[in-house]
């Protein structure tokens, strides 16, 4: 991917954007690289912070936010250390995490620590019960309905850079309870000096036994694709 120090150049050169566009620009960083085909997520088996050779939806996630927020390479790592875990990561004296168990392991959980910002999902348009599990009984999404209507005109102007989208997953397909099936970050971009933004989904996009990669598409045709 890249090396500490080339990281360290980006981080100081990006140091005064809007951590949104920083989020996004990281993200975009890693498209191209491959899936992470492992089960349990590679930097979990390898017990490593920065794994950053193969990655799925929520490693690309836990990254791109880590860098955004952090100047230098070593403080990204402290960063994993409050956000990836519901208590505190911790290290061994080789820098191995010992505590990998203790990781957010479901997007919902992500959610519901509010370190990994403020959810909007009310605040964008009208939302949409769908049964929880878990313990929660309901919880709210955006109807692909209400999807393609902000993708439409000035609406679309609710999405902003760095956003970071859960996507629900179909109840009867659950196979370990999981609410949130896959996670990926908003990057806007101007058409051609228009005015009018083209949003999209930078996301890991693949299958544990089948690979792929990240990529960047039309957040519009995503979702089209989607169940």
């Amino acid at each position: 991917f890249m090396s500490d120090s080339e990281i360290a150049v980006l981080q100081k050169k990006m140091a005064d954007m809007p951590v949104g566009e920083r989020i996004a620009l990281w993200a975009e960083k890693f498209v191209g690289t491959p899936y992470d085909p492992d089960p349990l997520g590679e930097y979990v088996t390898k017990k490593a912070i920065v794994a950053d050779e193969r990655v799925d939806c929520m490693y690309l996630s836990f990254r791109a936010v880590e860098l955004a927020l952090s100047l230098t390479p070593d403080k990204a790592i402290d960063i994993a250390l409050d956000k990836r875990f519901i208590t505190k990561g911790k290290l061994d004296s080789t820098g191995n995490v010992i505590n990998y168990e203790d990781r957010f392991q479901y997007g919902e959980d992500m959610l519901d620590s509010g370190r990994w910002g403020r959810e909007i999902t009310e605040e964008l348009g009208e939302v949409t019960g769908i049964k929880g599990s878990r313990g929660r009984e309901k919880v709210k999404m955006l109807s692909k309905k209400t999807m393609f209507w902000l993708l439409k005109g000035s609406n679309s102007s609710k999405f902003k850079n760095g956003d970071l989208i859960f996507f629900i997953k179909d109840p009867e397909k659950r196979k370990v309870g999981e609410i949130v099936g896959h996670i990926g970050i908003v990057k806007t971009e101007v058409r051609n000096n228009e005015e009018q933004e083209e949003i999209y989904l930078i996301h890991a996009g693949g299958f544990k036994n089948k690979g792929g990669e990240v990529k960047k598409v039309r957040l519009y045709d995503y979702i089209n694709s989607m169940p």
